[in-house]
């Protein structure tokens, strides 16, 4: 049987049947932290059918797993990470904490496309760990993520199949207790407005958003007022012909550039 904990806030026990047979299986989710101590994410938009293609999803924080197959011990650490230098410290950290487990075995998604990927079977025969590691990574359709499972041996061989049964139902472990957030391409754009108009400008702006699959991000005032958005480019010309109309062709979108948001869960 199968059993699921969270960290935070505290829920009841699931019980469940992974494939390869009775295991024992506890899920800690960390989520990352603002400078300030609260918990957050990027800036997101609310994605829909027109809003540009999806792009492949990442996590939110971290998530710490266990299962247990055959007496077998298998720790899986899953992180976002931005870059391959910090799945790299991810994987020295985890290393560093757990040196007295037999094998380290990673693999590593990075890019807005899945650009580069990355395993290793850490001394377990080769293909039974990072390979069959990455393939749960690259089902789900996550990038921006290292997933580092330690194992800690039980005394009884599993063979090549057991193997890569165990190290991909560990990660499978760890993505389903994580929190996955979805990404999109959009436009930052910002829009400047006289002071006095600047209450009705921002309320019809937030109202619109939603239509539009955008959001405003951010107000800044100095000798006017400026407001950020992002807006999916697909959408784009409209939010442009309703603000043109609204504001009889006074006001227009002026673009910042274009980037990756993530899009928070609804």
């Amino acid at each position: 049987m199968c059993s699921t904990a969270r960290s935070a806030p505290p829920g009841p026990v699931q019980q469940g049947l992974l494939p390869h047979g009775p295991v024992l299986v506890r899920t800690t989710v960390h989520r990352a932290r603002g400078p300030d101590g609260t918990l957050g994410r990027m800036s997101a938009v609310t994605g829909s059918a027109d809003t540009g293609p999806e792009l492949p999803s990442t996590i939110e924080g971290d998530t710490t797993s266990e299962i247990v197959v055959k007496r077998s011990r298998f720790i899986t650490r899953l992180a976002h990470v931005p870059s391959v230098e910090a799945a790299d410290a991810v994987v020295a950290t985890v290393r560093r904490d757990r040196w007295d487990a037999r094998h380290h075995c990673v693999a590593l998604v990075v890019g807005p496309r899945s650009d580069v990927t990355r395993s290793s079977d850490d001394g377990e025969p080769s293909g039974t760990a990072g390979a069959p590691m990455s393939e749960v990574l690259r089902r789900h359709g996550l990038t921006d993520v290292v997933a580092v499972v330690s194992r800690y041996f039980g005394g009884v061989l599993l063979g090549t199949g057991g193997l890569a049964r165990a190290y991909s139902g560990a990660v499978d472990g760890a993505v389903e207790g994580a929190q996955v957030v979805r990404r999109r391409e959009v436009d930052r754009v910002v829009v400047r407005v006289p002071h006095e108009a600047a209450g009705r400008v921002e309320h019809f702006l937030r109202d619109r958003s939603a239509a539009h699959g955008a959001l405003v991000v951010g107000v800044t005032w100095t000798s006017e007022t400026v407001l950020e958005m992002l807006v999916p480019p697909a959408r784009r010309r409209r939010l442009e012909s309703d603000l043109a109309d609204f504001s009889a062709g006074a006001l227009l979108l002026e673009t910042v550039g274009r980037e990756i948001a993530d899009i928070p869960p609804s």
